[in-house]
């Protein structure tokens, strides 16, 4: 079976380590704005809310790309961005339901999980096990895409209550 990250919601405690460590890896700096893990503090629900891709099958993020810079790698189970490529226009930042895409203000181009290539050091350093690097189980999968949905639906609320202001 596929592995993914298996988040539970309920274990963040907000320390960011995984923030750190992932931007440490990928980019050499202690910077969570350059990690492809990102750790939101949801107000309404009194939790932290680690989100990052999830590599799904039928990748909204690779449907939208106007240049095809995303891609499928079925071999790992991950959907991978060719930098080279990848023009910076964040359609797929804005397309994403589990906010798994970032993009870095620096390097102009999009950014995300890769699974440090199949060995996630967020998952090493992780002290609670909120992050996990497991099976694709139906359960887990749909704990995530509900948790998702619940997000997304209170970020349409907020921005539409800004817009009628």
């Amino acid at each position: 079976m596929a592995k993914v990250l298996v988040i539970d919601y309920e274990k963040c405690t907000g320390c960011r380590i995984c923030e750190q460590v992932c931007a440490v890896k990928h980019e050499g700096v202690v910077n969570p704005a350059r990690s492809r893990i990102k750790i939101i503090k949801w107000e309404q629900e009194g939790r932290y809310v680690p989100m990052a891709c999830q590599q799904c099958e039928s990748a909204p993020c690779q449907a939208i790309c106007p240049v095809k810079a995303i891609s499928r790698d079925e071999n790992l189970n991950r959907v991978m961005v060719d930098y080279d490529i990848c023009i910076g226009c964040r359609m797929c930042v804005a397309i994403c339901p589990f906010g798994g895409m970032a993009f870095d203000p620096l390097a102009q181009k999009v950014i995300k999980c890769d699974f440090c290539d199949g060995d996630p050091l967020c998952v090493k350093f992780c002290e609670v096990n909120a992050v996990q690097y497991a099976d694709a189980s139906e359960q887990s999968i749909e704990k995530q895409v509900a948790m998702a949905d619940k997000f997304s639906g209170t970020l349409r609320k907020v921005a539409a209550a800004i817009a009628s202001v």
